[in-house]
């Protein structure tokens, strides 16, 4: 991504994003700094993973949108975990301790994740404008299959976008004589690199959602205006005449509003996360922005752990964005949770259940062996053999003494 040292050799993007020449030996700034990523990170990894688990697994939320939100899910989870969890390790070494291959394939998922994200939300940016503001071309275009393609298209298109970086970093000792996994290039030579990556993955998203989600807007705000209920006098009059004619009433009037409120809300969630994304990434893309261009780069520890916490809680935030504004997704939630309790109960009661048999197995024989002893023990035979075992007792316990 972007660097932000005045090094020979910088600090990668994403990586940057931890310890790019910061001073780790500060015990207040690692301690805030490792609990906050390990926090936000953790939610963020079980969050995506239950919405890739939920569409995956229900069938009734395999739908273009949702095909999109996995996509992002997915690029989500592998920017916790391939930028997160090295900070983690970093601010608590002090050094670089993935090697030569870590450093490569870190960055490249680093830079995977982050712009397989930006074009999933354009993706569905799209398709929610096709469904809405063109609804006839919707029911060819906007179909399960169509998603699959343009999201495996995305994935294919930015993965080899990202070779690139194979090219770009290597591992190399800083000032302080602690390895880092840094740019081979300097900052300068550098700058192009970036600019287009900021151009094609930040700023053309970015534009193109706005766009779309005015016009979008527009056209629900339209809709609304044409479903307005009629008047009472109307809705009495229509009702009598319907009554006279023995037709239904009521259902198609429903039926036309409902689709009108849920699409609402679903472009509402949307833009929500749009808006987050440009929100959240706006103070780390401004930062090497300016200190790509500034002779001394700001590099203040605080403000660079802000930077970080804002591109962790984007990647973490949207599982929580979809329970609060969908009930679908809500619901789905609840049902997988509700599952994996079911299935602990499930466990529990099975050992439970085991050990009550055995149990009750175990009982009766142990009952019938000790009634034979009883028996056996008041006839003549049983008395003589427990004196002759009682002198045999003795007789060892003197030989022992």
């Amino acid at each position: 991504m972007e660097n932000c040292s005045n090094s020979k050799v910088d600090t990668p993007t994403n990586i940057s994003l931890g310890v790019g020449g910061l001073p780790f030996s500060i015990f207040e700034y690692k301690t805030i700094s490792v609990f906050l990523v390990l926090a936000i990170c953790g939610i963020g990894i079980i969050g995506n993973a239950m919405v890739v688990t939920v569409v995956l697994t229900t069938r009734d939320m395999r739908t273009p949108t949702n095909c999109y939100l996995v996509s992002l899910a997915v690029a989500d989870l592998i920017v916790l975990v391939a930028a997160g969890l090295p900070n983690i390790s970093d601010s608590l070494a002090g050094t670089w301790i993935y090697g030569f291959a870590g450093c490569l394939g870190i960055t490249y998922f680093q830079y995977l994740g982050i712009n397989a994200s930006s074009w999933s939300i354009t993706a569905f940016t799209v398709e929610r404008y096709i469904a809405i503001c063109h609804p006839m071309k919707a029911q060819t275009m906007c179909t399960v299959s169509r998603a699959k393609r343009i999201t495996a298209f995305v994935w294919i298109l930015t993965s080899m976008y990202c070779m690139l970086w194979f090219f770009l970093v290597d591992v190399a000792a800083n000032n302080s004589q602690q390895l880092e996994c840094g740019y081979k290039v300097s900052r300068n030579l550098y700058l192009p690199i970036y600019l287009l990556d900021f151009t094609l993955f930040f700023i053309t998203p970015l534009l193109l959602t706005t766009v779309l989600y005015g016009l979008i807007g527009k056209v629900l705000l339209q809709s609304h205006a044409l479903h307005q209920p009629p008047a009472q006098g109307e809705c009495w009059r229509e009702r009598s005449n319907q009554e006279k004619n023995g037709t239904e009433v009521g259902p198609r009037r429903a039926g036309t509003r409902v689709p009108v409120s849920s699409r609402k809300q679903v472009t509402k969630m949307l833009a929500v996360v749009v808006a987050l994304f440009a929100l959240l990434w706006m103070p780390y893309r401004t930062l090497v922005l300016v200190n790509s261009f500034v002779e001394h780069p700001y590099l203040d520890r605080w403000f660079v752990l802000f930077c970080r916490i804002c591109i962790y809680t984007n990647s973490a935030i949207n599982p929580i964005i979809y329970n609060l504004m969908s009930q679908k997704f809500r619901l789905a939630f609840k049902r997988l949770c509700k599952y994996r309790e079911e299935e602990l109960q499930r466990q529990r009661s099975f050992y439970t259940a085991s050990g009550d048999d055995s149990t009750r197995k175990a009982g009766p024989i142990s009952q019938q062996a000790s009634h034979k002893v009883g028996r056996l023990a008041g006839t003549p035979r049983a008395e003589a053999d427990q004196q002759i075992l009682s002198q045999k007792e003795k007789e060892m316990q003197f030989s022992l003494l």
